[in-house]
């Protein structure tokens, strides 16, 4: 009776077959349970209520499905296919069937039809192409893109396109151009990049290439790259204190090197490990005359001729007899005298500045630069005001700062412990660089350890210097970098500091370093003035 009666009761209730009654209090519906008043709904309701809900939501809701864009018929059936073309362009001996109203997109077009130029009623215009890295495949996509919302642009391609943006005047194309020569500068793009950006008015494309020869041409050398410097670029880089130089001064000297053997001989085709030897070779080959430095005089003397090399060679002789490497790159390695049987007129002043500036540090009548007000980022100072006038440091601004200071660096292959000097003539300031658990310390070298030179004894010496750190990818690009800043830094006899503390979420390894220094005040500017710059022949 039981089993029946609940069968019944479940029917006159509406309630599917096979579903037990449940009591308001979730207990099974047998002769016992109770029910609760007002015949609550149990959880079976509440989850059928919700699921309705779901399925009328997801009944209601509206589904996007693409089906063939209008962007894609218009580039197909008007551009492609020309169809109802109004207008027949014709350049490069290539026609093209277009339509007036997109072509107005374009600045060159726009003037051209608004304007009372008789092309504004002709229906065939001939095209004048005076720029060379303009082809039928540039204007191709060009013109295409005034039908369409996007455009496919490929990096070895890039430079034509965007020749072909400029004369068309399409200002979004040029922009989308500069995005991707950005994107995608390396070592075989940079020099075609930097170029074109100059040509065309791309000034942070033209930004982002020479920092990026900054940071790569001594870091990541290449024959490729040193064959597409051009003369001007090429001093421009080595003039600039943002190079990122690997081990000293003479590195820089030796990389100029490589660079003129290849300008001079750029049919060589060889390995950049066998570079060297093969320029050193060739030069000496060609030592005649009273000065031997590397033949550089003799080929000065032959540019006279009309020969191409002789020519090439009159150009680049000023980047090595320029101020900048004697004072900079040459001189404080020691070697550019090595590199000369005899002398030239125009280094006395150089030998001068360095010859007094070093009797100012032996005679300790000099305790180094401190910066301007503004930039004094100095962690102790030094009351120099005690100090009589020859023996306080002399102030010095961030030009010129830059424009004196010795620019040192290193590889770290991977992480742990290093200690390093770097070498060269630092009046008598012996600076050991120590990486040790994410810290850089300087310290200042007198009684502890050893030094090959000698070294100053003063009580307290100043150094001002600029640290950098960074990270490269495989294209070039920084993947992280730190900077400590132009600081000065106040160091007693053996004394070290931590000019840097690395988070070690933003080491990648290899990590280069580079550091710029200046141990002395600088020279005075009518010293500078003194010697002439030789940038012509």
């Amino acid at each position: 009776m039981g089993s029946l009666s609940s069968r019944v009761l479940r029917r006159r209730m509406g309630l599917p077959r096979g579903d037990g009654a449940t009591g308001g209090d979730g207990s099974g519906g047998g002769r016992g349970g109770k029910r609760k008043r007002g015949g609550a709904e149990g959880p079976g309701d509440s989850d059928s209520d919700g699921e309705a809900e779901r399925e009328e939501r997801l009944l209601n809701t509206p589904r996007r499905k693409k089906l063939k864009s209008t962007s894609k018929y218009i580039y197909q059936t008007l551009f492609l296919n020309g169809e109802n073309s109004d207008i027949k362009i014709c350049a490069l001996g290539e026609e093209w069937n277009l339509h007036k109203i997109y072509l107005c997109q374009s600045g060159y077009f726009s003037s051209m039809f608004s304007g009372s130029w008789k092309e504004s009623n002709m229906n065939v215009i001939e095209l004048e192409i005076p720029d060379q890295n303009i082809d039928i495949e540039a204007l191709q996509v060009a013109f295409g893109s005034l039908y369409r919302d996007d455009v496919l642009i490929k990096p070895s391609r890039v430079v034509a396109l965007l020749a072909a943006a400029c004369m068309l005047q399409l200002d979004g194309l040029i922009q989308q151009c500069g995005e991707t020569m950005k994107e995608t500068i390396n070592a075989k793009t940079v020099c075609g990049y930097y170029n074109s950006a100059g040509t065309y008015g791309l000034d942070s494309v033209k930004k982002k290439c020479l920092e990026w020869l900054l940071n790569n041409l001594m870091t990541h050398q290449s024959v490729e790259l040193f064959k597409e410097l051009s003369i001007n670029l090429m001093k421009q880089l080595i003039s600039s204190s943002n190079l990122f130089v690997m081990q000293v001064e003479m590195d820089v000297y030796t990389a100029l090197k490589k660079w003129m053997f290849l300008q001079l001989v750029p049919s060589w085709n060889g390995s950049l490990k066998q570079l060297l030897t093969e320029a050193d070779a060739w030069f000496a080959k060609r030592r005649k005359g009273r000065i031997n430095w590397h033949g550089l005089e003799l080929w000065k003397m032959r540019a006279r001729s009309k020969t191409r090399q002789s020519s090439s060679t009159s150009k680049l002789f000023p980047i090595f007899s320029g101020k900048f490497v004697a004072k900079r790159s040459v001189l404080r390695s020691g070697t550019f005298a090595r590199h000369l049987k005899g002398g030239l007129e125009w280094l006395s002043s150089v030998y001068k500045q360095q010859w007094f500036a070093m009797l100012r540090a032996e005679q300790d009548n000099d305790i180094g630069t401190t910066l301007g007000k503004v930039q004094q980022m100095e962690k102790k100072p030094f009351l120099s005001c005690f100090l009589p006038p020859w023996a306080r440091p002399q102030e010095i601004n961030k030009e010129e700062l830059e424009a004196s200071t010795m620019r040192c660096g290193r590889k770290l292959a991977k992480d742990g412990d290093y200690c390093w000097r770097w070498t060269g003539f630092n009046f008598g300031f012996d600076l050991l660089v120590t990486y040790t658990n994410r810290y850089i310390i300087f310290k200042r070298n007198t009684l502890n350890q050893p030094c090959s030179g000698s070294v100053s004894l003063q009580p307290r010496r100043n150094i001002a210097f600029r640290l950098r750190l960074a990270s490269f990818d495989s294209s070039g690009k920084i993947i992280c970098s730190r900077t400590t800043g132009y600081r000065i830094l106040t160091l007693e006899k053996d004394q070290e500091e931590v000019v840097m503390n690395l988070d070690s979420r933003l080491l990648i390894f290899p990590l280069y370093i580079c550091c710029n220094f200046l141990y002395t005040s600088p020279e005075k500017k009518a010293d500078s003035e003194a010697l002439p710059d030789n940038s012509e022949t």
